[in-house]
């Protein structure tokens, strides 16, 4: 799966994936859907974004952690 709206860069935002170079978090994106915030919220919070930005925030997250195992807390 290639990412057209995703950018990481070492020398910008220490690595940290962003969106189309606009110093904005992929898991700022991420964090406000998990947080209730609809598409239309973000988007006039958000001028600089575009709706296929959190589209494609969504599926960077969701390629990542298909990547890699988390560790589950066992309840007590």
């Amino acid at each position: 799966m290639t990412f057209s709206r995703i950018t990481v860069d070492a020398t910008r935002m220490g690595g940290v994936p962003c969106v189309r170079d606009l110093r904005f978090p992929v898991a700022s994106v991420v964090a406000m859907i998990a947080d209730g915030m609809t598409v239309d919220e973000i988007l006039a919070e958000h001028p600089d974004l575009e709706a296929d930005d959190v589209a494609e925030s969504l599926r960077y997250a969701a390629l990542a952690l298909q990547e890699r195992e988390l560790p589950l807390r066992q309840p007590a």
